[in-house]
């Protein structure tokens, strides 16, 4: 294909793209990076090595973890659900599944307090046997798997649409059990899609910060995720630990986003092979 020059009107086009992402996504971090470096690498190391610091980094990279494990087993399970069968209130299960993405991260947290919460609707029933939700880790596990819920079983569902059936209904006539079928035509088919929905989990669980707020209450060695660390930090005038984490969460997220690339270019090469 021969490289065509871009028109004026195309040009004008590509440069407003290029300032509106340059507005709101590169000047933010630049500032970010360029404030948490303010103070010298000195007091920077030693606002990340602070022990408050340390244990929200700890608490979100758990979090985190507990995310892309359930979020990877239920999302398959999930996708394959919404691709592969067909039951009534199939529709309703897909709308829900995209429910994260439209309901306010802060009115999720709210929505749990009021259900798992001291005076909720379980709540009390949850105290009496020594169960604690509300203010506690399983809040914030609660929290993050519903926020990071969609990408996995989108990614895996976009997929397998686009696969059908056929290879599968081959394995099955050839005498596949559905175990088989699964683990060496689906899986392998997947892992792409997989990997992008794991991904975008990961680093939708390293910035969740409305919903783990208000349900866990930023409390300093219990509930205090990362990204609460960094708005209790502001608020105490802490300013280079806040921005040191901020920087140091923005740079994990960049890590994952070039592994989303490398995935992306790797199906490429395995679609063109």
């Amino acid at each position: 294909m021969s490289n065509k020059s871009l028109t004026s009107g195309q040009m004008v086009l590509v440069a407003l793209v290029l300032g509106y992402l340059g507005l709101i996504l590169i000047l933010p971090l630049g500032a970010i990076a360029v404030r948490a470096l303010d103070a010298g690498p000195g007091l920077l190391l030693e606002a990340l090595t602070d022990p408050a610091a340390q244990e929200g980094l700890v608490l979100t990279l758990l979090l985190a973890g507990i995310a892309l494990v359930a979020n990877g087993l239920v999302g398959i399970g999930a996708a394959l659900v919404l691709t592969r069968q067909r039951f009534y209130g199939q529709h309703l299960l897909d709308t829900l599944v995209d429910l994260p993405l439209a309901v306010s991260p802060v009115m999720t947290g709210l929505a749990f307090l009021l259900v798992f919460g001291q005076g909720g609707w379980l709540g009390s029933w949850l105290d009496s046997i020594g169960i604690k939700i509300g203010f506690a880790f399983p809040g914030l596990v609660l929290a993050t798997l519903f926020v990071t819920f969609p990408f996995t079983v989108r990614e895996v569902a976009y997929v397998l649409i686009e696969l059908g059936t056929d290879e599968e209904e081959a394995a099955v006539t050839l005498g596949a059990s559905s175990w088989q079928t699964f683990w060496l035509v689906t899986l392998p088919n997947i892992r792409y899609g997989l990997g992008y929905g794991l991904v975008l989990t990961l680093a939708r669980a390293l910035g969740e910060f409305g919903a783990v707020l208000v349900m866990g209450g930023a409390i300093s060695g219990q509930t205090q995720t990362a990204t609460t660390f960094i708005y209790n930090a502001l608020e105490e005038r802490q300013e280079s630990a806040a921005y040191g984490m901020a920087l140091l969460l923005a740079v994990i997220s960049v890590l994952f986003l070039l592994a989303l690339e490398w995935l992306k270019h790797q199906h490429k090469k395995g679609r063109l092979a």
